[in-house]
């Protein structure tokens, strides 16, 4: 049964993690020639290169990817476009600060993915091959940089002056 249960989580963080990579790219779409465009384009290396270490511990576990939960991020992603571009709000700002929140989220529930591993690595030896600890902290430092660019949206989305 913990092997079925490890199976889900991991699957479910997967698909979280392609949402997540698709979604930093997005933002950097959305905030094309501005400075926040290279801060995503950073945050979506680290995004892929973080999906990739889960994808090879999978592996190394034995999990099989589940491939509709693959296609369930994707497609989530895919339908966000239109929320996080303004389109629904009528503000460019909106769909922005929208976008940069569910990143935000979406990073602490992988800093909590890593942080449930490392509680279980002794159950499962191929965990012990993985820095988890320096995944956390990475973890942490993005959702710092997140939540520094979501505030400073906010401030333009949400102000009384903005519109």
């Amino acid at each position: 049964m913990a092997q079925k249960a490890m199976d889900v989580y991991l699957n479910d963080h997967l698909g979280g993690a392609t949402l997540g990579a698709d979604l930093a790219g997005q933002i950097a779409e959305l905030a094309q020639d501005t400075p926040l465009a290279g801060v995503m384009d950073a945050l979506h290396a680290e995004i892929e290169e973080d999906r990739e270490t889960l994808a090879g511990l999978m592996e190394s576990l034995g999990v099989t990817r589940n491939p509709v939960k693959q296609a369930t991020g994707w497609l989530a992603e895919k339908a966000s476009r239109v929320k996080f571009s303004g389109l629904s709000s009528g503000e460019r700002e909106h769909g922005l600060f929208m976008a940069l929140e569910s990143m935000a989220l979406g990073v602490q529930g992988k800093g909590s993915l890593w942080r449930a591993l490392r509680e279980v690595r002794a159950d499962h030896p191929p965990l012990a091959e993985a820095d988890l600890d320096a995944l956390i902290a990475r973890a942490d430092a993005q959702y710092a940089t997140l939540e520094r660019e979501r505030l400073a949206v906010a401030a333009r989305a949400l102000s009384t002056e903005s519109g």
